[in-house]
């Protein structure tokens, strides 16, 4: 089956946010005289969408809120930052981006956050017009490592789980994918290197194996 798609996960894989993730939760933790180690959000709260966190967070630190209200002020936060500021983009993606679309790929956005990081990378870097679909974790009832996501980015896409190859910075993105039936590329960060790869068909330093990788499979197509 040929490859017809690209799908990328946002958050550590298009964008360097993992660390801004971290340091808004450090500020809203230490309102209730919690403190979060860069230690502790690598090991149970890096690539893993808000909601969920926010149980765990709620859980684990004793916090005098539901998880629905600490959630709600990480979202608030994150709306706030991306009303000044995108994301910085990982390096790499602009030229994958540019080469996978040159080469008559589809591409998309998987994430398992909310959709407004997405749109604003999107509108920021002029990347609009390269996307053919946008799935985030507002558009499905379960998110990564659940893969719904995948399965509604297969659909609105329209190609099969066969002709795609997703490109994930984490364990919990890379499980999605796999039970989704994608091929899957993964790109640890600082954040998710101790995360567990096994299921990916390769792995990558960063971006600009990945595209390596991508132009050796095309070539394969075309022979």
């Amino acid at each position: 089956m040929q490859l017809r798609a690209i799908l990328f996960d946002h958050d550590g894989t298009l964008v360097n946010s993992e660390p801004i993730h971290f340091g808004i939760w450090s500020i809203i933790l230490q309102r209730y005289g919690f403190t979060l180690t860069e230690q502790q959000y690598k090991a149970r709260y890096a690539g893993i969408p808000t909601p969920a966190n926010a149980i765990d967070l709620v859980q684990r630190f004793g916090i005098n809120r539901s998880p629905e209200e600490l959630a709600e002020l990480k979202n608030a936060a994150t709306r706030e930052y991306l009303e000044q500021h995108a994301f910085p983009l990982m390096p790499g993606v602009k030229d994958a981006i540019s080469s996978f679309y040159s080469a008559g790929l589809k591409l998309a956005v998987v994430t398992g956050a909310s959709a407004n990081g997405v749109q604003k990378t999107l509108r920021a870097n002029n990347f609009d017009r390269y996307f053919s679909a946008v799935v985030s974790g507002d558009d499905v009832l379960a998110s990564k490592p659940a893969p719904d996501c995948y399965l509604l980015a297969l659909q609105r896409l329209g190609v099969t789980a066969a002709e795609c190859l997703a490109i994930e910075d984490t364990q919990h993105g890379l499980e999605a994918a796999t039970k989704a039936g994608v091929n899957c590329v993964a790109l640890p960060t600082e954040m998710s290197k101790h995360h567990d790869f096994d299921l990916a068909v390769a792995v990558f330093s960063g971006m600009p194996e990945a595209i390596g990788y991508v132009r050796k499979l095309l070539r394969g197509r075309e022979k």
